[in-house]
C-alpha cells in the first residue's frame, strides 16, 4: 500500500542532525505521548471527540459527524507509528472504529479527514483488512457529491444564495480517492480526482497563484462566485486556504506526476514564502491580508499543514528548490516546537500546539488550540525523522 500521507522522502540534501538544527523529535514525540495519555484520560467517552477549547479552558468536543472526527483517531496512528508501542495502537484502533458510522454519511466532502485519516492510518500500520470495507464505503459516500457536469466534488450543500459550492479544503480528500480507486481497480475515482483539481486549477486560483476560499457553480459549471468564508476578505488570501492548496497539489502531483500540479505547487508555495506578511518565523497570521498586522492572530494550523507539505515538495524539486523549501520548512518545525506555539504539559487541554484560528470573522475558534493542528505537526515532525533517517542509512 503506498504510505497514507507519508510518502518515503528522498532528498538527498545534507541535513544536520536534530539537535544542532534545534529539533529534537525524540523530545517532542516523548512529550506528545505524555499530553495525549493525558488526553485520552480526559476523553472516556468515544462519542466526544475533541476539538478545542472553551473560553472557560474547558474542552470543546464534537459528535462523529463533526469534519474533524478522524483526526484524533489520526494522531494516535502518527503516535504509535513513532514508538510502536501497543497501548497507541489500542487507542488509535477505538477512537477509529469510533467513527465508522460516517462512512455512509453523503451529506459532507470532509470524508478523507473523517474516514480516511483514522482508518487508513490504521491499515497502512497495521494491514488490517478489516478497515477496508469502511474505507471503500466513504469513498463511494465521497465520490457521489461529484458532479460530472460541473466537474467538482461539491463541499457544502449551499453558501449565501447558491447551491454548489466548492472550496479549496476539498482538495485534501482526492488523496482518499486516489488510494480507493487503486484498491477498487476503479478508474472513475482516479478520474474525479483529476477532474476535481483540474477544474479548482482554472478557478480557485489569481495569477499569483494565492487562492479563493469559496467558488460556487452553476448547472453547467460556470463559475457564479468566487470569494471567502473563513478568510477577511473575498481578495484576500487567507492562510490556511493556501496551506490546504498546497497541500493538495503536492498529492495531486506525486499521484499522477504530471507536471503542471508541481508547477501549481511550486507557485502557491513561492506566493505563500515570499509574501511580505510572513513573519520571521514562518507562522503566518490568520490571513495574509488580514488589516490589523502585525496586530493579528497567528494561525498555527496553516503553519503546520504546510511545514509538512514543503516536507514532501522538496523530494520533487530542483536541488536549487529543494535548499529553499527544506530550509524554510525546518524554520517553521523549529518555530513549531518552541515557544510561543508549543505547549508544556498540562497546559491547554494537553493540545500540542497554541494560536490557531478556525474562523476569525465568525469569531468562532480564534487564538485556540486545534486538533487538526495537533495531526499535521506530528506528521511534519515524523517526516524530518524520516529524511534524518534515511541519511544515516
Amino acid at each position: 500500500m503506498k504510505q497514507l500521507m507519508f510518502p518515503l522522502i528522498c532528498g538527498i540534501l545534507t541535513l544536520g542532525s536534530c539537535k544542532q538544527e534545534g529539533i529534537n523529535v525524540e523530545k517532542e514525540m516523548k512529550k506528545a505521548m505524555t499530553q495525549y495519555e493525558a488526553m485520552l484520560k480526559a476523553h472516556p467517552d468515544t462519542l466526544k471527540f475533541p476539538q478545542s477549547l472553551k473560553t472557560d479552558g474547558s474542552y470543546l468536543d464534537q459528535s462523529s459527524d463533526w469534519w474533524c472526527s478522524g483526526f484524533f483517531g489520526g494522531t494516535l496512528w502518527l503516535l504509535y507509528e513513532y514508538n510502536k508501542d501497543q497501548k497507541w495502537k489500542e487507542a488509535a484502533n477505538q477512537w477509529t472504529w469510533a467513527v465508522q458510522r460516517e462512512q455512509y454519511n453523503t451529506t459532507t466532502h470532509d470524508l478523507g479527514f473523517m474516514i480516511y485519516y483514522p482508518f487508513g492510518n490504521g491499515y497502512r500500520l497495521t494491514g488490517d483488512t478489516g478497515y477496508i470495507p469502511v474505507l471503500l464505503q466513504g469513498a463511494r459516500s465521497l465520490a457521489s457529491r461529484f458532479d460530472s457536469a460541473r466537474g467538482v466534488i461539491k463541499s457544502w450543500d449551499s453558501f449565501k444564495s447558491y447551491n454548489y459550492p466548492v472550496i479549496i479544503d476539498n482538495m485534501m480528500n482526492l488523496d482518499f480517492l486516489f488510494w480507493a480507486s487503486r484498491k477498487m481497480n476503479d478508474k472513475t475515482l482516479y478520474d474525479i480526482c483529476i477532474k476535481h483539481a483540474d477544474a479548482t486549477l482554472k478557478n480557485h486560483f489569481r495569477p499569483d497563484f494565492s487562492s479563493y476560499h469559496v467558488v460556487c457553480y452553476g448547472p453547467s459549471g460556470e463559475v457564479l462566485f468566487k470569494g471567502t468564508h473563513q478568510g477577511y476578505s473575498d481578495s484576500s488570501a487567507w492562510a490556511r486556504g493556501q496551506a490546504w492548496a498546497l497541500y493538495g497539489y503536492v498529492t495531486m502531483y506525486r499521484e499522477t506526476k504530471d507536471q503542471k500540479y508541481l508547477n501549481q505547487a511550486i507557485g502557491i508555495a513561492d506566493f505563500y514564502l515570499n509574501h511580505p506578511n510572513l513573519p520571521e518565523d514562518k507562522i503566518p497570521y490568520w490571513d495574509f491580508n488580514a488589516p490589523g498586522i502585525p496586530n493579528e492572530e497567528r494561525d498555527v494550523s496553516a503553519g503546520a499543514i504546510t511545514c509538512s507539505a514543503l516536507f514532501e515538495l522538496q523530494e520533487y524539486v530542483s536541488p536549487e528548490k529543494r535548499t529553499v523549501y527544506l530550509g524554510q520548512a525546518k524554520k517553521m518545525l523549529q518555530s513549531l516546537c518552541s515557544a510561543p506555539y508549543r505547549t508544556e504539559t498540562g497546559e491547554s487541554g494537553n493540545f500540542l500546539l497554541k494560536h490557531s484560528v478556525g474562523y476569525k470573522p465568525g469569531g468562532i475558534e480564534v487564538d485556540v488550540p486545534l486538533i487538526y493542528a495537533d495531526y499535521y505537526y506530528l506528521e511534519a515532525l515524523l517526516r524530518y525523522d524520516a529524511l534524518n533517517n534515511k541519511k544515516k542509512n
